[in-house]
């Protein structure tokens, strides 16, 4: 009788053994294509960085090409301003140098026009000393007048 016991656990160890072992064999190829997807997205992700990479390198070559290019308009005008106009009225069109327009920009003190640009704001502009500004802590808020009681 035990042997029919040890027998039968014997057999149901091994189906049940099986049945488990089948369905853990079913898991590799599913990791196997869990794989496969996750390769296939860092090689999107790996392309799409290099077309980022790539466009914003283009632009960068051609705004620095279109700079060059204003530079050298800019240059023929200053050129032909000095050559074709009367001192005067060449001055009054462009400078005499022909970087001056851009060193200016850099924030240089010169007497020209160029030099001459005011800076925006950053409050708004009050009718009177007395007035509060828009920034004054207080701005728009009413104090109430105490009442006799």
């Amino acid at each position: 009788m035990t042997w029919i016991i040890v027998a039968s656990s014997l057999l149901a160890g091994v189906i049940i053994g099986l049945l488990i072992g089948g369905r853990l064999s079913a898991q590799p190829t599913r990791v196997r294509e869990l794989e496969a997807e996750l390769r296939e997205a860092a090689d999107a992700e790996r392309r799409y960085r290099d077309n980022v990479s790539d466009h914003f390198s283009m632009t960068a070559d051609l705004v620095h090409h279109m700079t060059e290019s204003y530079r050298e308009v800019y240059e023929h005008l200053a050129s032909g301003a000095q050559d074709l106009c009367p001192e005067e009225v060449a001055g009054k069109l462009l400078p005499s140098k022909t970087d001056a327009g851009f060193d200016a920009a850099k924030g240089e003190d010169t007497d020209d026009e160029l030099g001459a640009l005011i800076p925006p704001k950053d409050y708004a502009a009050k009718a009177s000393p007395e007035q509060k500004g828009a920034l004054a802590e207080g701005f728009g808020l009413e104090k109430p007048a105490p009442k006799d009681d």
